[in-house]
């Protein structure tokens, strides 16, 4: 058996990949596989409302919100939010968390102008900077929920005076969040959702059509309302399974529920860390985030024998990311606590091993 603790693509539901790869074969029945039928059929329409329904429900998403499910993952995201958000010379305030918040705020210099209003680089984004001041004049302040190679998280959502934009990729649908705090989520799907190929878009209707700009019909999100996310073809079996993992959530009683969980597995895995003399965590105890535990050795010689034995006994894809080195245990939604376990167990057995 295999532990997977890969950063994304991460974990799927097992009894959700076995419903996709049927649907590859023969989809609900119709004798043609899901990849081959028209996203304009009567069938696939009921796979994206679906899909949207699911969206609202387990993030009770107010009115006044579209939700959309369009392609070029989370990246493309960093260009359109400036690009549909911004107005023509205007300013927009951004958090510095990490490698991917800094992608964002460059992109978004290309609409306009860009004020870092915080950042821990300085600190190799170990920590979430926190008492900051948001410009009142800024369009929108965008922050990066959850910073996956790093192992950060904002643990609450502040308040703010303007809008504000949040890339969720890899905290999407893990706790229960006021989605009317915001102006925008998005998240790229492929770590809590689905599979890469979709990204997921809340926006709030009322930001839309002030920017003074005219935007290309596929990059403008009322384009792609209008549309249905289907003013071009869809990414169809990305949207598909994402559907089946939404449901599969449902079904273990919503966010609120999958997020106690995801609350014992962080727990028990910090414990482990914090007790353990050989590994320590590199976030700040209060930053720490529940979707990526990034943990180092004490002895560095001794990383490649762990991971050796890591791999020996099923546990997949927690080799750090070069910027923080050591590694990382990326614990998904579909991650079940057993897993986390047998990690735990290696980690003493190493430990018993190299007193």
């Amino acid at each position: 058996m295999k532990h997977n603790f890969g950063a994304g693509p991460g974990i799927l539901p097992h009894e959700v990949l076995k419903q996709a790869s049927q649907a590859v074969i023969d989809f609900n029945g119709t004798g043609l596989s899901l990849l081959e039928i028209s996203h304009r059929s009567k069938e696939f329409e009921a796979v994206l409302d679906e899909a949207v329904a699911l969206v609202k429900e387990l993030f009770s998403v107010p009115e006044g919100y579209s939700v959309l499910f369009l392609q070029g993952g989370a990246s493309t995201q960093f260009a359109l939010a400036p690009y549909n958000l911004l107005p023509e010379g205007g300013k927009a305030a951004y958090v510095e968390t990490g490698v991917w918040a800094n992608k964002a705020l460059k992109e978004a210099k290309y609409f306009g102008q860009v004020q870092v209003v915080a950042s821990s680089k300085e600190a190799n984004f170990t920590y979430i900077p926190k008492d900051f001041e948001i410009p009142a004049d800024a369009a929108y302040i965008h922050i990066t929920s959850n910073n996956t190679i790093y192992g950060t998280q904002l643990q609450e959502f502040f308040k703010s005076p303007i809008p504000v934009v949040c890339d969720m990729s890899s905290d999407i649908f893990s706790r229960v969040v006021n989605v009317a705090d915001f102006g925008l989520i998005y998240a790229g799907a492929q770590k809590n959702m689905g599979p890469a190929g979709v990204t997921l878009v809340i926006v709030k209707d009322e930001l839309l059509g002030k920017t003074g700009r005219n935007i290309p019909a596929m990059f403008n999100y009322q384009t792609q309302i209008e549309g249905g996310s289907m003013y071009n073809t869809p990414p169809v079996f990305a949207i598909y399974v994402s559907m089946l993992t939404l449901k599969w959530l449902k079904a273990k009683g919503g966010v609120a529920a999958i997020e106690q969980e995801n609350t014992t597995k962080a727990r028990v895995l910090y414990e482990e860390i914090d007790r353990n003399p050989l590994f320590r965590a590199v976030a700040a105890v209060e930053d720490r985030s529940k979707m990526n535990v990034c943990f180092v050795m004490e002895n560095p010689e001794l990383e490649k024998p762990f991971l050796k034995l890591a791999e020996e006994r099923g546990i997949v894809g927690i080799k750090g990311h070069r910027s923080v080195g050591g590694f990382r245990a990326s614990i998904y939604n579909a991650l079940p606590i057993s897993s986390i376990y047998v990690l735990i167990d290696v980690m003493q057995e190493f430990a018993e091993k190299n007193k």
